[in-house]
């Protein structure tokens, strides 16, 4: 790869997908196989990008910056004047997770819920544009800027299809989220106001030497940005929007929204560790994310034994997931960091799976089949009105559908619940001896909390799990369902994506490792994107 394009490599996860998403909406809707192809070829050429920045950020591969953390300047302005992208590890691995689920997604998309409504491809690309920028963005109002082109591409993929279930969800989705993104707005302003700066490396400077006023204003900011932040990580009580938003989606929606809630946890987490030298506001210290993640775990435990529809369970497992990274990240050191970042990964492509084998195990399953069994959700049911219009469009039915519906849904059963000897198992593991280890210098309590509540959220997840998977599968006359190659392969591409982070453990969790160190190096973020800076404890 020559050294220009390496020297342009940071920006391309965005211009990528914008472009994309530019000719997307272009070209006539009955271009259905130019269209494809074109979403196709960028959407892997993001991937391409992601996976060069995963090795560039460790050194395996030659940057044009020095260090590990690189820094690209928007029209050749350094900060703190100019808007500037940066690229690290953790950045790296939200790119490439990002990309290798939105691949799944849009596959599965193609075979025909891409149909169901008008300018779903540009939607989906603006979706990525806007996580993409998200995870790279070194300025606070470039980060609001990502912010609502994901969520504008978001409130669409949300819509999309029919139904009146979907509909209301959707537009409860608009609602909190327009009154987040104000609370952002409202933050920004007040922030600017006393530090006089956005940019994130500058106002983890700025932040210490504000005297008791303008400091007790930037804590008011930083307590409505939290509020944002933790309603996008799906946090208690800030989550009551999630599970109806998920479950009533398109099942490659939702399947790439599992990602969505990660947005809120990574922002929280890089603020965290910027503003720690400074005295971090709430809710970005420790004890706030550590006991916010168990409330958050406790009610999303909750959710899942009581939830009696597999789109249900999948959403509230999902707020399970973001409770767990948030405790964890709050534990008190950083020795949790590494394992929690092998933990995300695998439970996000693991929630992305299983909402797609949902939508293929319950094909030709009625309403009335839920009615009969004895813990069914007889008040309100939700039906998808949109699949069985669109059923006749699956295709011819793959050899042995009902065995390989079985086996995904089995193999997602594990990961969701932490069993062995798939992925999750393995970062939970990690947690628990991480946790454990760290109990002579971390409060006793802490420890004995983040232990149960990981113990105890896994044996509800195995419950909830095998009671819904009985009731799917053990149905006697159950039609089998049509599936295509192009569905079944991005449900069989992200089980062995798991697998393989299983069997690559060692080198997986390394690279986590390597990942957590470098982002709880305050100093080296700060003199990366500020070299002219003086930074404190840099060398």
């Amino acid at each position: 790869m020559s050294a220009a394009v390496m020297q342009h490599l940071p920006i391309l996860p965005i211009v990528l997908p914008l472009c994309a998403a530019a000719l997307l909406l272009l070209s006539g809707e009955s271009h259905r196989g130019p269209r494809a192809a074109l979403a196709l070829i960028a959407t892997l050429a993001q991937l391409a990008a992601a996976l060069v920045l995963l090795g560039v950020a460790d050194g395996r591969i030659a940057a044009p910056w020095s260090g590990g953390i690189g820094v690209y300047a928007l029209g050749g302005w350094a900060a703190p004047f100019g808007i500037v992208l940066v690229v690290d590890r953790l950045a790296a691995i939200m790119l490439t997770l990002t990309a290798a689920l939105g691949l799944a997604a849009l596959v599965y998309s193609l075979a025909r819920w891409e149909r169901a409504g008008s300018h779903y491809l540009p939607l989906f690309q603006l979706l990525l544009m806007g996580l993409n920028g998200a995870f790279l963005t070194g300025d606070l109002f470039s980060l609001f800027v990502f912010f609502e082109v994901l969520l504008a591409a978001s409130y669409g993929l949300a819509l999309h299809g029919s139904g009146a279930a979907r509909v209301t969800a959707g537009m409860h989705y608009i609602a909190v989220n327009l009154v987040a993104s104000l609370f952002f707005l409202i933050a920004a302003a007040l922030i600017y106001g006393v530090a006089g700066t956005l940019n994130m490396a500058e106002l983890a400077q700025r932040a210490a030497a504000l005297d008791a006023a303008d400091r007790s204003l930037l804590e008011l900011g930083a307590v409505l940005l939290g509020i944002v932040f933790l309603v996008k990580a799906g946090a208690w009580p800030l989550n009551f929007w999630l599970p109806a938003t998920y479950g009533a989606a398109a099942p490659p929606v939702a399947s790439v929204f599992a990602i969505l809630t990660k947005v809120g946890v990574y922002a929280l987490l890089r603020f965290a560790v910027l503003l720690d030298d400074a005295g971090a506001p709430a809710p970005f210290r420790g004890d706030w994310l550590f006991y916010g993640g168990l409330a958050t775990v406790l009610t999303g435990s909750l959710g899942v034994l009581a939830a009696q529809k597999l789109d249900r369970l999948a959403s509230t497992l999902a707020i399970v997931s973001s409770g767990t990274l948030l405790a964890a990240f709050g534990f008190t050191g950083t020795t949790l960091t590494g394992p929690a970042l092998y933990y995300l990964v695998s439970s996000v492509l693991a929630i992305g799976a299983f909402f797609l084998v949902i939508e293929m195990a319950e094909r030709h399953r009625t309403v009335a089949a839920d009615v009969l069994a004895v813990s069914s959700e007889a008040f309100g049911l939700q039906d998808r009105p949109d699949s069985e219009h669109l059923d006749e469009m699956a295709g011819v039915p793959i050899p042995a559908a009902m065995a390989f519906l079985g086996l995904a849904f089995f193999a997602c059963a594990l990961l969701l619940s932490g069993l062995p000897p798939l992925s999750s198992f393995v970062g939970k593991f990690a947690l628990l001896s991480a946790a454990i280890a760290a109990a002579p210098q971390a409060p006793r309590l802490h420890a004995g909390l983040f232990v149960a509540a990981l113990l105890l959220s896994g044996l509800i997840g195995l419950i909830a799990l095998s009671r819904l998977g009985i009731r799917v599968f053990w149905e006697t006359d159950r039609i089998a369902p049509r599936l295509l190659w192009v569905e079944a392969g991005p449900v069989a591409g992200l089980v062995l994506l798991c697998t393989a982070l299983a069997f690559g453990a060692g080198p997986a969790m390394s690279y986590c490792n390597a990942a957590a160190r470098s982002l709880h190096d305050a100093s080296a973020y700060i003199g990366s994107v500020l070299p002219t800076a003086t930074v404190r404890g840099a060398r």
